[in-house]
């Protein structure tokens, strides 16, 4: 089963947005083995060097990034796909915090994907991400996603 981590710069506070991803959570476990881990906010170099210390080896990194290339529920579909069909266990996505990350983590990205021009809060960026890998799981599946 593949592994897919969250690597999130902040943490949820709210109920609202904890209830969302864990509703996300819950479901995408059908389909995965999902964790996310949170970083506390702080500088972006700081954040930079939590973020790198704890990136697996060998694992696909997708940053998601407002400059990085914009990509559809069923483009993130195929990539999964790919990536797990190429012998990828494990992949990580990286959330950055409200400042964004520095080019250290942009470098060691194996690709920056955005869901569009738009600014999101981390908060929702993380319901946003999980929704999308739940979406795309349900897409690869050819199963009815129920809304």
């Amino acid at each position: 089963m593949l592994s897919i981590t969250i690597f999130a710069v902040g943490k949820l506070k709210e109920s609202f947005w904890k209830e969302a991803c864990a509703e996300y959570l819950k479901r995408l476990g059908a389909y995965c083995k999902i964790t996310v881990k949170e970083f506390p906010d702080s500088n972006k170099e700081r954040e930079a060097e939590l973020l790198l210390s704890h990136l697996p080896d060998h694992a696909p990194i997708l940053l998601l990034d407002i400059k990085g290339k914009e990509i559809s529920s069923e483009t993130l579909a195929t990539k999964i796909d790919t990536y797990a069909l190429s012998g990828s266990s494990q992949l990580v996505f990286i959330i950055g915090g409200s400042d964004g990350v520095i080019s250290e983590v942009k470098q060691h990205a194996t690709e920056r994907i955005s869901f569009g021009p738009i600014t999101l809060p981390h908060n929702l960026a993380r319901v946003v991400l999980l929704e999308q890998l739940y979406r795309a799981f349900k897409i690869s599946r050819g199963e009815p996603y129920h809304k």
